[in-house]
């Protein structure tokens, strides 16, 4: 099943928790502490798989999670860390941030990785804390959680060229007949319904891949016959190779075709219609007078393009088409120059708020009269470390706070004795020194 474009959760593991222990022995009557630390979650990665061209694989789940780390264990034992979730995806994946639409990565070579989730670290045991002033720490730290994204991945394929016409022209019996691909095949409108990638080999030591797009019709710039979502697997091709129905064997006139197509190839995107082009007149072995076919091939030469009268069906005049397409190839930049441009274009585009700020490590908000929340990155880095059922964690919380500013910034927004102060799930009633 072709798949181009999903939505997916993806979620790391979290770090596992360092623990609170004491080394016990016989005849040691006071051990010191041996708490280890938790192990690190694993992460979610994308990496690609050029053996695939669909996202197939990943649409059948909503959520990915990676494994979690292992609590610590005594004498010191830390433990195990979860597993990273490899996801393997197609080249020309992009991936998205689901909720603000912000471009992540754009993932095209061969075992590229990305990671989309970082896993948690694993918290430390209480034996990290020993120290002179501190010979029996009877606190650890909880692993952090791992991190969770909402993504989008949507596929453009990456080939070098592009076949582009109508329904019905011949286009899958083209790229069926010059590579090992097996489109479906029929005389009826839309038979290919998802786009297919071939291999075709010009000469011995030379090959090309080559994207049979579903035939475009009127209006599918808009969306008409799903057009937008083909013609996105022409953005990165190289090279078009516009197929038209010579013999109008559907009602329709050939040269109106090539002005319909391009229109449409504009109007979804400008360098699309920029794109070199080859005309291949199909069908020509329908058609009884010579003339016509001269006539729609001296109209299209006149205005600069190179033509190829061709049938898909016999075979006539396909090898010299795609010689000519092997030729026009070489002359042009290769695809990951290509590639890099799109790229340096799109981050041109993004734009940074000069408003940003990064956030501030402790910040101090009045929610109501006499009542006040802390929050901020160290904060929460703190509470997502510490055990609050455990009055000596919540004391070593304390301490880093106030060793960072906190009572100082209390003391500048104003708190007075009595007000009430929230940290996480801690309340507490706000006390002059």
């Amino acid at each position: 099943m072709f798949v181009d474009e999903i939505e997916i959760e993806v979620k790391a593991g979290d770090g596992g928790n360092g623990i609170v222990s004491f080394h016990r022995e016989k005849y040691i009557d006071k051990g010191g502490p041996d708490g280890g630390d938790g192990g690190d979650g694993g992460d979610v990665v994308f990496k690609v798989d050029e053996s695939l061209n669909t996202l197939g694989d990943l649409s059948y789940r909503s959520r990915f999670e990676a494994e979690d780390g292992e609590n610590g264990g005594s004498q010191k034992k830390t433990g195990a860390s979860g597993k990273d979730l490899v996801l393997n995806i197609p080249p020309g994946t992009i991936v998205y941030d689901a909720e603000s639409g912000e471009m992540l990565a754009d993932l095209t070579e061969q075992n590229q990785t990305f990671v989309a989730a970082k896993g948690g670290k694993g918290g430390r045991g209480n034996a990290r804390f020993k120290k002179s002033t501190r010979r029996t720490p009877r606190f650890s730290e909880e692993g952090e959680p791992g991190e969770y994204h909402r993504l989008k991945l949507e596929v453009k394929l990456l080939a070098d060229v592009g076949l582009v016409g109508f329904p019905n022209v011949g286009k899958s019996t083209l790229i069926s007949v010059v590579s090992a691909a097996e489109p479906e095949v029929a005389s009826y409108h839309f038979t290919t319904i998802n786009p297919s990638l071939g291999v075709v080999e010009f000469s011995e030591f030379n090959s090309f891949v080559m994207a049979d797009i579903p035939g475009l019709i009127e209006g599918a710039h808009r969306g008409v016959g799903l057009g937008d979502e083909f013609l996105k697997h022409l953005e990165r091709t190289r090279l078009l190779v516009h197929v038209i129905d010579v013999s109008g064997s559907e009602g329709r006139e050939p040269l109106e075709d090539f002005e319909i197509i391009n229109n449409e190839l504009a109007n979804y995107e400008q360098d699309l219609s920029r794109l070199p082009q080859i005309i291949a007149l199909n069908k020509i072995d329908l058609v009884s007078e010579n003339h016509k076919i001269e006539m729609v091939k001296k109209e299209l030469v006149d205005r600069g393009y190179e033509v190829f009268p061709i049938s898909a069906v016999t075979h006539q005049g396909v090898q010299e088409l795609v010689n000519k397409i092997g030729e026009k190839l070489a002359e042009l930049p290769d695809r990951s120059q290509v590639l890099s441009s799109s790229k340096k274009e799109d981050q041109q585009e993004v734009v940074i708020s000069p408003d940003f700020e990064k956030e501030e490590d402790i910040i101090i908000k009045k929610t109501a009269p006499h009542e006040y929340r802390i929050t901020g990155k160290l904060v929460d880095e703190m509470i997502e470390k510490t055990t609050f059922g455990n009055d000596a964690a919540v004391q070593r919380m304390m301490r880093v706070l106030k060793s960072n500013g906190l009572y100082d910034k209390m003391e500048e927004k104003g708190l007075q004795e009595g007000d009430s102060v929230n940290i996480g799930p801690l309340e507490f009633d706000y006390i002059e020194d």
